[in-house]
């Protein structure tokens, strides 16, 4: 107990994520879900090593203790109720503790609001994506701007930063998964009425590359996407260039992002004789 304390009061005292390289759980977080992710992890290996250390620092007390001293026979204890008791209720706490945070932070991360600041629509078909800007979330909301990938043109997704975007997503043919590393957040998308819907807020601009993380066909590899968050004034600016005719690449330059950048810098589009399917 003294050593699992100790470790408690020594993790307590420094970052204990960025001194131990997360303890496997990815870094880079973009979102306020995926920071509360990472503390869950985080707090669950630091849970799990007092639990060890305790347990490791008992057998091997028992070791150095009560090894063989001679060859008479030590006195034999057939149970000992305290101990047992003890042994029963710690694993029992413990395990309630670490259910108890799950539960509020998979609450947390599911959550969905009734009014969002943004509602995308994603639209998965092989081997491609499309991206629909609503004016809310449900079926009776109307799309105002559009952008869909091609064999030659990733599909870029612009969202702003600071605001709550609820994604509404579903698929043209067989199951596909929307999938930003960043995001430490996976979601499949299935075909027919079924609509998967999550949030999240991105607290950080930038332009991470998104994937498939569902086996869907010959070319799932290939099947890229690239999110920009921006703020939220060029977010705006974005989608009215989208609305107002704009291609893709000209609504990016719209908000500053020009040559190259106009396009997607993450990924890009693979030599292959793939058609464009599901866009009919």
């Amino acid at each position: 107990m003294v050593t699992a304390a100790g470790l408690l009061a020594l993790l307590a005292g420094c970052d204990v994520g960025r001194t131990f390289d997360g303890f496997g759980w990815p870094q880079g977080g973009i979102t306020d879900q995926s920071k509360r992710m990472y503390d869950l992890w985080i707090g669950s290996v630091v849970a799990a090593l007092a639990v060890g250390f305790l347990v490791w620092g008992l057998i091997f007390w028992c070791v150095l203790r009560y090894r063989k001293r001679g060859q008479e026979l030590p006195v034999q204890t057939r149970f000992n109720l305290p101990m047992e008791v003890l042994y029963t209720v710690l694993p029992f706490l413990v395990i309630s503790v670490l259910f108890y945070y799950t539960a509020v932070v998979q609450t947390d991360v599911n959550r969905v609001s009734k009014n969002p600041d943004v509602t995308v629509e994603v639209v998965a078909f092989k081997w491609n994506w499309q991206f629909n800007y609503r004016t809310g979330p449900g079926a009776e909301a109307q799309t105002v701007a559009s952008t869909v990938g091609s064999s030659q043109l990733i599909p870029i997704l612009v969202l702003p930063t600071g605001r709550t975007i609820r994604f509404e997503q579903h698929a043209k043919d067989v199951i596909h998964s929307f999938w930003v590393p960043e995001l430490l957040f996976k979601r499949d998308v299935f075909p027919g009425n079924t609509r998967n819907t999550f949030q999240v807020t991105i607290d950080q601009e930038g332009r991470y590359v998104g994937r498939c993380a569902e086996l869907c066909g010959t070319y799932h590899s290939m099947m890229n996407f690239e999110l920009v968050a921006v703020s939220p004034e060029r977010y705006q600016q974005y989608v009215e260039a989208l609305r107002s005719g704009k291609t893709q690449p000209e609504a990016m330059a719209a908000i500053g992002f020009t040559g190259r950048e106009a396009y997607a810098v993450k990924t890009e589009p693979f030599e292959t004789k793939r058609t464009d399917q599901g866009q009919e």
